[in-house]
């Protein structure tokens, strides 16, 4: 691998269509987040206390191995959603609210920091910032039914604890860009002020 890129960002931030973008712009190898393949989500949704732990496991493990693979690649590659916003903002949401059990959480953190330890971090983090409107317009706008039934203050404590972990991130370079009114799927001339940030990390 010659450089990874990561997108971080709540749902709804931009992240795959930035990763698109500069996927194609770039050339680089996509890594995306395995959403559609896990068989707790829907049962997450209605019944988070129940399947919080067996939800997060699965994507724990299979952003592991993405990961793994990403480590293994000759190109560089740009991932959409890493493993450390897994375990640092969803299972830590979830567990705080008292939605997974203490000993579950322990269990799982205890995993986490066993496959953290054994993975190269980015070369240069990539994270999108949106205002809570923002968020939800776009996710009522793409209209993912499994999405629909997302609750408005989990997305809001997601908010709070992505603040809080961005502001402690230290183990590669951080470029923020706020995506509230950027337009980098269309307007010429956000993509250009994107790639003026971004490029020197990528090239």
């Amino acid at each position: 691998m010659l450089k990874y890129i990561a997108v971080a960002g709540n749902i709804g931030a931009g992240k795959t269509s930035l990763v698109e973008f500069l996927r194609s712009r770039f050339n680089l190898s996509p890594f995306y987040e395995p959403n559609d393949n896990n068989p707790y989500l829907w049962d997450f949704y209605r019944n988070m206390s129940k399947w919080s732990f067996h939800s997060q496991v699965y994507f724990l493990s299979k952003k592991a191995r993405l990961h793994q693979e990403l480590q293994k690649g000759r190109d560089t590659a740009i991932q959409d959603r890493t493993i450390y916003e897994d375990a640092e903002i969803f299972a830590k949401n979830l567990y705080m609210q008292g939605l997974m059990d203490p000993r579950d959480f322990a269990t799982y953190w205890e995993l986490y920091e066993a496959l953290k330890s054994s993975l190269r971090p980015p070369d240069v983090l990539i994270y999108l910032q949106s205002n809570l409107r923002t968020i939800r317009k776009r996710i009522a706008k793409r209209d993912r039914e499994i999405e629909r039934v997302i609750p408005k203050n989990y997305l809001k404590r997601l908010q709070r604890l992505y603040s809080r972990w961005i502001a402690g991130y230290d183990i590669s370079p951080v470029i923020t860009i706020r995506t509230d009114r950027m337009d980098y799927v269309s307007d010429l001339v956000d993509q250009l002020e994107l790639l003026k940030r971004i490029e020197g990390y990528i090239k």
